[in-house]
């Protein structure tokens, strides 16, 4: 960046409600973009808010090459993996997830009465590759409400 690259780049601000909607969904799991390449300057990150209404969860899906950093932000959240996804790992507020590239995964809002709503942070961009959905009972805990 040259010294008048700098002087004329500013940042940009997303206002609550004015968030990029149209990017990529997986079920129950809506994310909507504050920062990505589709309405800031940003190249290299999309950063977004992931929302689960009570007893809802996503689609089977991966994240392509990107890696994914997640902060649970209110609510209780379960993400399997692994094999038929027997494998999972529980979060509540305050905690950090990393998913790594092309792991396929389903993040679940383990309660039927409070929204679960996660930051999300991931390189290059928000690349969901959705894959075959499982039966809810096939998930060991999870239900609807």
């Amino acid at each position: 960046m040259t010294d008048t690259d700098v002087t004329t780049v500013r940042p940009v601000v997303t206002r609550a409600g004015e968030e990029h909607r149209d990017t990529g969904q997986s079920g129950g799991a809506v994310r909507v973009s504050g920062v990505s390449r589709q309405h800031t300057p940003a190249g290299r990150i999309w950063f977004g808010k992931v929302s689960n209404e009570p007893g809802y969860r996503s689609l089977p899906h991966h994240h392509g090459e990107a890696e994914t950093g997640g902060y649970v932000l209110t609510g209780t959240a379960r993400i399997y993996y692994g094999e038929q996804y027997r494998e999972f790992v529980d979060m509540s507020a305050g905690d950090f997830v990393f998913v790594p590239p092309f792991m396929p995964h389903v993040e679940a809002n383990m309660s039927t009465t409070e929204d679960l709503v996660w930051l999300t942070a991931r390189t290059p961009e928000n690349i969901v590759v959705n894959l075959d959905d499982v039966p809810d009972e096939s998930l060991a805990g999870y239900r609807r409400r």
